[in-house]
């Protein structure tokens, strides 16, 4: 969870969608497909980060439990309830994905705080979000993009807000984002399960 501001390079503002506006869901999926790549071969990955121990930072793997029940084909999800994706296991988690998948466009999603009139909004946008800059830790960068949903109000106390946000507020805005999610995932081709030796030897294999 990241108190502070999330997006560490960003080329403009991100998208910001109430979760409650009419076709919330297809705003997400519209504005995920015109950043995804165009490549198609390149592997899509969600890496869904939080904890189930406590309520407004349980938002990332609420998402990805809920995008695994919908058993997306063409998408890879990592970060789930049963098997969450945290500042403890963040490093080792990212190298797993990168040593599984061939050059993986990354989203990342997770919880953050923020003013007031902007609680319940979820954000989209280019570059990668900061886990844990608002507690002073040094974890990596995740995501070439990025899905943050603003969960409760920063600025006090905010371990204290976290462990009291709704988990009501929490559930339908991760609904909302699997949703915009699964919409998405119907414009994309069946996913890439080709592993790095695979493309080492095709490549080989053409070298005269």
């Amino acid at each position: 969870m990241n108190f502070k501001k999330k997006i560490v390079k960003k080329p403009k503002e991100p998208v910001k969608i109430l979760h409650d506006a009419d076709n919330a869901a297809l705003h997400i999926s519209t504005h995920l497909l015109s950043i995804f790549p165009t490549f198609y071969h390149r592997p899509i990955v969600f890496v869904c980060i939080g904890t189930d121990r406590s309520t407004g930072d349980a938002l990332g793997p609420l998402v990805g439990s809920l995008l695994e029940e919908k058993h997306i084909s063409n998408f890879h999800i990592y970060g789930t309830l049963e098997d969450p994706i945290h500042a403890v296991n963040l490093t080792t988690k990212l190298k797993e994905i990168t040593d599984k998948h061939v050059n993986p466009y990354i989203i990342g999603i997770d919880a953050c705080l923020g003013r007031i009139k902007s609680v319940g909004s979820i954000q989209i946008g280019k570059g990668p979000i900061k886990p844990g800059a608002g507690v002073n830790k040094e974890l990596p960068e995740v995501g070439d993009m990025h899905i943050t949903g603003i969960v409760n109000v920063s600025g006090f106390m905010e371990y204290f807000v976290l462990q009291n946000t709704r988990l009501h507020l929490v559930l339908n805005m991760a609904k909302i984002i699997a949703d915009g999610i699964a919409k998405a995932s119907l414009s994309f081709p069946i996913k890439q399960t080709w592993t790095k030796l695979y493309i080492e030897n095709e490549h080989e294999e053409k070298t005269p």
